[in-house]
Order: structure tokens, then sequence, then C-alpha cells
């Protein structure tokens, strides 16, 4: 006696119900279920076209998969463990739809290339949304760095003030990071654009089919040059892995700081009650628990990219079982990123910013002591000298606690008779930030050209 499954021709004895449990994948698979139907729409016209199936069975099959593309639709169709996969399940709802010329279905096709070109498509169709939800959130950065050019904020190095720098700077920086994010998921796009469908179990098959035409109806750009690699080839979803991962770094960074600017410390920004939480026992507290969230799935996705790698770095040609191991980090890391994406473009839009308390912190610190280096370095001291003698200001200021724009004229001109009332202009911090000039600078007039160009970018 074979075994009930649709493969179980060559066994005898049927496994217990809990490794059929362990081995199947429908309880995740099935999200590919709309994808799985409209692969298998295209293989049958193939096989119409070609003329390996009759117009009549082929005719039967195209509408029986349409059928139950509507009840997919309107959530009817309902899937079992027993049939292990979406595709087992799919041919068996559809059998017992149809009859027996259901089985014509897989007439040269191979579940290696049947889950190959799913996932493909899964993933073609997907990348568009995420590109389109980070497109979003650079326009918020963009109206938010329009509304700041002119607000100043100490820029930080090593966590400690630095040099003034605009607001509006800050935030384009972001939009950079995100722009290259975009050009990687678009880059990831031409290595999901291709059709392994056809490519049978490995190594191709005996039947005259039309791998291109398949290609057209699902409209992938092109196909598989090599059935192994078709059917083995996992690099795509490394490439998203690893894209995501690099995006959720940057939010992940965006985050860090909006945290520690909303702190009672910095108190540089306040968050929209609808992106905050409150405490059970602190009647007082706010707390950036978005922010939190998207930092700590950060994690979760970098996980996945790493699981998947290595489930991968073993594994000889062509498919192994492993591969059942490649879909869930996948599905899970598009669920996290698209909602990171929405609630931080929301948390971005919807924050204040408390501009007085950034212009403050620029105003009370020595931040602008590269301007006073670079003063005393255009009136012909040497700059190591005039860092030197600038570094010996800031260890008197942190002594007896006072600024450089406190020191006295008359001390100054002991240091060169050269320096005269026109450095306590330099000293300003909103002077420091506009009088940088060049190309990429934080310089008031720059950052109206990357805003300028940015809304170019995007069509604003």
């Amino acid at each position: 006696m074979s075994t009930k499954k649709l493969w179980g021709g060559r066994f005898t004895t049927e496994s217990a119900e809990w490794i059929d449990a362990f081995g199947a994948s429908i309880s995740f698979d099935q999200l590919m279920a709309h994808e799985d139907l409209e692969g298998s729409l295209a293989h049958v016209k193939m096989l119409k076209h070609t003329k390996i199936l009759n117009a009549t069975d082929a005719d039967q099959i195209i509408a029986g998969l349409q059928e139950l593309q509507l009840e997919l639709d309107t959530g009817k169709l309902t899937f079992s463990v027993e049939n292990e996969d979406i595709h087992m399940n799919i041919e068996s709802i559809l059998t017992k739809k149809i009859g027996p010329v259901a089985g014509k279905l897989h007439t040269a096709r191979s579940r290696n290339d049947q889950v190959a070109t799913d996932l493909h498509l899964y993933l073609k169709h997907r990348l568009p949304e995420i590109i389109g939800v980070l497109m979003q959130l650079q326009k918020v950065i963009v109206e938010k760095a329009e509304e700041n050019v002119y607000t100043i904020m100490p820029g930080y190095t090593h966590l400690q003030h630095a040099q003034p720098i605009s607001y509006g700077h800050y935030l384009m920086a972001y939009y950079q990071m995100f722009k290259r994010d975009i050009e990687r998921f678009s880059f990831n796009q031409q290595h999901t654009d291709l059709s392994p469908l056809g490519a049978a179990a490995l190594a191709g098959t005996t039947f005259p089919i039309n791998r291109q035409f398949t290609a057209d109806e699902l409209k992938f750009k092109d196909i598989y040059a090599n059935s192994l690699d078709a059917v083995s080839d996992r690099d795509f979803v490394l490439e998203f892995l690893s894209n995501a991962s690099i995006l959720m770094m940057h939010l992940s960074r965006f985050c860090e700081e909006i945290i520690l600017w909303c702190s009672y410390e910095f108190n540089y920004i306040e968050l929209s009650d609808e992106y905050s939480t409150g405490s059970s026992i602190m009647p007082q507290k706010k707390n950036p628990d978005m922010a939190e969230l998207i930092r700590g799935k950060s994690g979760r996705v970098f996980g996945h990219l790493l699981g998947l790698l290595t489930t991968l770095k073993g594994l000889p040609l062509a498919y192994n079982k492993d591969l059942q191991e490649d879909k869930e980090g996948l599905f899970d890391t598009i669920k996290t990123i698209v909602p990171s994406l929405k609630i931080f473009t929301g948390m971005l839009s919807s924050l204040k910013v408390n501009e007085e308390k950034m212009a403050h912190a620029t105003e009370h610190d020595f931040s602008n002591a590269t301007e006073l280096a670079d003063y005393l370095a255009n009136k012909g001291i040497p700059f190591r000298e005039a860092h030197a003698i600038v570094g010996k200001l800031v260890l008197k200021g942190t002594q007896n606690g006072s600024n450089l724009q406190d020191i006295p004229l008359e001390e100054f001109k002991k240091i060169s008779p050269l320096i005269d009332q026109d450095v306590y202009e330099d000293l300003k911090s909103k002077t420091a930030v506009k009088r940088r000039h060049s190309a990429g600078s934080t310089g008031f007039d720059e950052v109206n050209k990357q805003i300028k160009n940015a809304k170019k970018e995007l069509d604003l």
C-alpha cells in the first residue's frame, strides 16, 4: 500500500502525524498562495501554447485555477498540514474541484522550480511597496528639514559637542542614507526579476516548453540561464535581507538619537502623545516606546540575514529541504520593516522641535572653538599654533566656568594684536553655520541646495 501523499508512489509506509507536521511548511508558505496560483496559471497557459496539453484539458485547469483565485480572495480556501505545502494544497484542492485532469498541471514542472518562482514573485510584488514607503519617509524628512534650515543645534562627534550645525542639515543626512537604501532595494529588483520556472527539479525537462512564454506571462524581465542555479539560488533573498538590515540599522540610529533628544537632559524634541506611552507606576513618564521598538526590531532583521546565510553556506547543488527555511525570515522581515517605516514616518512628522533649547546648547559650550582657531589662522597664525592656543583657552574656560565669547577683547589682544571686535561675530553659533559654503556642508545656502535637489528627486 502506497501512502496518500501525491508523491507517495514508491513509499509503503505512512509517516506519523507529528513527523508530517515537522516537515510541513503550509503554516507559513500559504502567504504565497496568490503567487502559487499566478505561477500555475502561467505554466498551464504555456502548456496549452506549446500543445503539451490539449486545449480542452488546459482550459479546464485554467478555469479551475481562476475559481481558486476568487475563493482565495474571498477567504474561502482552507489548507491542511496533510498536504505539506502551498503547492500540494493547491493541487489537492484543484483535483477535488475539476477531477484527475488537475494532475496534468504539474507536467514539465517540479516543486523545486515552483517554489522558487513563488518566492521570486512574492518579493517582486513587495519591493515596490517598500520603496514607496521609504519615499514617504524621505518626503517627511525634506518637509521637516525645510522647516528647520535655520534651526541651530550642536553637531556631535563621540557624542560630544563638536561644531554647530543646522538641524535641517542633520535631517538631510538621513535623507541621503535612505536614498541609498532605496537604490539598494531597486537593484535588488534586478535579481528578483528572474524566472526559475521551467528549470523543473534541477536539470530542465524533455518536454518542449517555452520558458520565455511563462516569464512574459509573469512579467519577469528574464529567465535563469542555468537550471541548477534557478532552483537553488536564494541570493536575491539574501540581498533583500542585507538591504533590510542596513535600512533597519539606519532607522535604529535615528531612533537612538530621538530617544536621547526627547530625554529631560537634552529636551531638544518632544514626541507626539500618539507615539509615546506612559508608566504603570510613575505618573510623570512619557516614554519613546515606538522609537525603542523600532530600534529593538533591528536585531530581529539582522538575525534573519545571519540565519539564511548559515542555512545556505554548506548546501550542495541543487535543491535541499534546508531551503524550506528561506521563507519565514523573509516574510517576517517584510512584516517588520514596512510597519517600522510607517510608524517612524508618523513619529518624525509629528514631533516638535525645541529650537531655543537646541540653540542654547550651542551658546554655552565650546563648539565654537574651531571658529576661533580658523579666525586666528586667517590672521596669519599657523593652524597648529592656533589650535594649541584655543585649546589652552578652552581649558581655562572649563576651569573658571566661562566660554570663549566671554573673553574680553584685551585678553584676545594679548594672543595677537590682529584680533579685533569682529571675533565675537565669528564666535556666534549661527554665524559659524552660515559661513560654511563648501559643497554638502551645513551652511544655510548648502542645506537649501540639498533640499531643492531632494524635492526634484521626489517630484515634490
